[in-house]
């Protein structure tokens, strides 16, 4: 072998190192410098990656969360309240079906009475579970809405109508202050009527003295339409407790009327107003101008009708 082979042998051999070298040096996972800081890193550690996406679906559940267990503890609620406005005209059913089992009766035209009243007060429970059974099947969707624009001064004047009779025979004045008739809402017409009517009537109930007034306001801020009632504070059952199964003092229902407590539909009418897309609130209680009175407002917010042009002018924006 001459002086040539060994020469193209030892190049061949030197470029197998090189070669080498570098294959395993691709291999090799790379490895930041102590010299260099971890910002001028061209990728960052998998931990700085992946920890925002992670954070924020954190955050995405807790708010689930917290926003199921309200809505657990508001059902929870509802169920008590159902539970305990029913349960006491069954206690009455109960107590007259003892009396006529004992044979505590008198003669029979005294147990006949008993009957008679058993079967009474039989056919109030079952309209107040009828009441009840109407909401939670429109709250479910079973019922379907009648959703439509609605003048909103054509409503109040209705609701005006059907209720200042009321208030009249009990010497309570009732105010309407007009409404804007170009506002519309969106609702169903005689659910809406019929919660007004219910709010109404519930404040004349309770009502010691002092006035109603109804009023609307428009929220130039968002999309829907205030609609006030203004009445006496002590006329509104803000301090009835919320859970009736840990209350201590739970309110009586009167056994003639058995019709549902004030809190009661007070809470249904708010289920129905949310069913409907707007809100019902308690708003905090003020001095009226012309008298010492304290005046407490509940609020119904719905949502407002937006004219065609308006509603293309804020699609262009």
């Amino acid at each position: 072998m001459n002086w040539s082979n060994w020469i193209y042998l030892g190049a061949g051999i030197a470029l197998g190192m090189i070669f080498r070298q570098l294959f395993v040096r691709w291999l090799r996972p790379p490895q930041a410098s102590p010299n260099v800081s971890s910002s001028s890193s061209p990728v960052a550690p998998l931990n700085q990656q992946e920890m925002p996406p992670i954070s924020q679906q954190l955050q995405q559940t807790q708010l689930a969360y917290e926003m199921a267990k309200e809505m657990s503890q508001f059902k929870g609620g509802f169920l008590a309240r159902t539970t305990h406005e029913l349960r006491s005209p069954l206690s009455g059913l109960i107590g007259l079906h003892q009396l006529i089992l004992s044979d505590l009766c008198e003669d029979p035209a005294e147990e006949r009475e008993f009957i008679a009243q058993a079967h009474e007060r039989t056919l109030k429970l079952l309209k107040l579970m009828d009441e009840i059974l109407s909401v939670a099947r429109t709250e479910h969707g079973t019922n379907k809405l009648d959703i439509q624009a609605r003048s909103l001064a054509q409503i109040l004047e209705d609701v005006h109508k059907l209720t200042y009779m009321l208030a009249a025979n009990r010497n309570f004045p009732l105010q309407l202050l007009p409404a804007d008739p170009e506002i519309y809402v969106l609702t169903d017409y005689l659910w809406l009527r019929q919660i007004l009517i219910s709010l109404i009537d519930t404040a004349i109930n309770q009502m010691q003295e002092g006035s109603i007034c109804i009023s609307s306001s428009t929220v130039p801020t968002s999309n829907f339409v205030n609609i006030w009632l203004d009445v006496p504070t002590h006329a509104i059952p803000s301090s009835e407790a919320i859970d009736l199964i840990e209350s201590e003092n739970q309110p009586a229902i009167d056994q003639e009327k058995a019709a549902l407590s004030p809190g009661m539909r007070l809470l249904i009418n708010q289920t129905l107003v949310e069913v409907m897309g707007g809100k019902l609130e308690i708003l905090s209680s003020t001095i009226a101008k012309e008298s010492p009175q304290e005046i407490s407002r509940l609020q119904i917010s719905i949502p407002l009708v937006i004219p065609e042009t308006e509603l293309l002018y804020q699609e262009q924006k």
